[in-house]
């Protein structure tokens, strides 16, 4: 009896070239909303700061002063949490500045864990400028340290995640003139009231830093609004080796850009210019601060 043979199941070419473009759709749609997801949340940070800027100027058109600043006679009249007596806790002469042991002449803008620094959020807040409720801060020196855990109680969150947080500080030139304020944007890790930063490590990658810092200002990181500063232990140095960049002053020092470089002038002697040719920009190797306006 002759035995009958079945064709074997399989696949034809057009079938397999089928699967293949659906898997190729997948995978670029993934893709695709991996970017999306990246630049909305660019945009979300940047409209943070737009906001915080719009806040910081309604409220000193309605109460003369900015937030944390404000006085202790005009802060009693509108209701506001009670100010200290020492400079740095609500004295009124428009620069954001902390007090690190609630005393007189304890008083510098990278002091973080009490005074205006602070209370900043709280006022805000309490003026309803501002999403979220921030009412743990003090300032008076707070007991021990604000730790990771409790940072959502004191600082608004970023938008772009990955630890970061926004806190306002101020920078004051070597000669001791020309006072800026800065909202700050980097990871934080913890808070103490005795000049430790906030920003214990970068938490930006140099091309969300570039993108953010391109998009509202000039897209350098040592010029304009947008600058890559943030607050360490002593200073405000960033990220290319320079003992005299602790008031963030721009420099020229021949830098070369390397894994751990936000910025670099190819060790020559120009502008530096954020590393993003090293590693696609993926390093996350920067923080951002953004004078108010």
């Amino acid at each position: 009896m002759e035995r009958l043979h079945h064709p074997r199941g399989g696949f034809t070419l057009i079938e397999l070239s089928i699967v293949l473009v659906i898997i190729g759709l997948i995978v670029g749609g993934v893709l695709v909303g991996r970017d999306l997801i990246k630049a909305a949340e660019l945009r979300a940070t940047i409209t943070q700061v737009e906001k915080f800027n719009t806040a910081v100027n309604t409220f000193y058109g309605k109460y003369g002063a900015l937030p944390g600043d404000l006085n202790q006679q005009v802060a009693s009249t509108f209701g506001f949490a009670a100010r200290g007596q020492y400079a740095g806790e609500g004295d009124g002469n428009g620069v954001i500045e902390g007090n690190w042991s609630n005393c007189s002449g304890c008083n510098s803008g990278d002091s973080e864990g009490a005074g205006e620094t602070v209370m900043f959020w709280v006022d805000l807040s309490q003026a309803s400028l501002i999403e979220g409720s921030f009412t743990q801060a003090s300032y008076s020196n707070p007991s021990g340290i604000i730790s990771n855990a409790q940072m959502p109680a004191y600082f608004p969150a970023a938008k772009i995640g990955n630890g970061n947080y926004f806190y306002v500080w101020e920078s004051e030139s070597a000669s001791g003139g020309n006072s800026t304020n800065y909202f700050g944007l980097s990871s934080v890790n913890s808070i103490a009231s005795n000049k430790i930063s906030p920003a214990a490590n970068p938490g930006l990658s140099i091309q969300q830093a570039y993108s953010i810092d391109n998009k509202i200002d000039d897209g350098l990181p040592q010029s304009g609004r947008v600058q890559a500063l943030y607050l360490t232990q002593t200073a405000w140095p960033a990220w290319a080796s320079d003992s005299t960049n602790n008031y963030g002053t721009p420099f020229t020092t021949a830098t070369t850009g390397s894994s751990s470089t936000c910025f670099d002038n190819g060790g020559g002697s120009g502008p530096q210019q954020y590393s993003i040719t090293q590693n696609g920009g993926a390093g996350v190797n920067c923080a951002l601060s953004f004078q108010f306006q």
